[in-house]
């Protein structure tokens, strides 16, 4: 992987991701956050409502990130969904207090909804 890429990857930020469509086969692009905690790669959301991307995905892993700050490029990457309640709390606290500075005490008041509900995927670049 290019230097730039790799180092824009590290940073974490706003990105696109190509999915395919669970039902339809057809691809699905839309803009979305992602963060960096220790070297792995996630993406989650607000908790509440359903999420294409993630039933996509959950079909289909393997999707393509579109880097589009900074630099661009379209990284191919797989996803795992992550559904171990304890993995989910362990990685959603982080990124709720280091990603999203959110104070401990606010944390601590909204992390089981976040456990129960937020869409939580961990993807890695696709071996080249």
């Amino acid at each position: 992987m290019e230097p730039a890429v790799q180092s824009a990857l590290s940073q974490g930020g706003i990105a696109d991701i190509t999915t395919t469509g669970r039902k339809t086969g057809t691809p699905h692009r839309i803009e979305i956050g992602f963060q960096v905690l220790s070297g792995d790669y996630f993406i989650t959301g607000q908790p509440g409502r359903k999420r294409d991307w993630l039933a996509n995905l959950s079909a289909n892993p393997d999707f393509t990130l579109h880097l589009t700050q900074g630099v661009t490029a379209d990284v191919p990457v797989t996803a795992a969904v992550i559904t171990d309640a304890d993995e989910r709390e362990a990685v959603l606290r982080r990124i709720l207090s280091e990603s999203w500075d959110n104070p401990p005490s606010k944390v601590d008041h909204i992390i089981d909804r976040w456990v129960e509900e937020a869409p939580l995927i961990r993807f890695a670049p696709a071996a080249q």
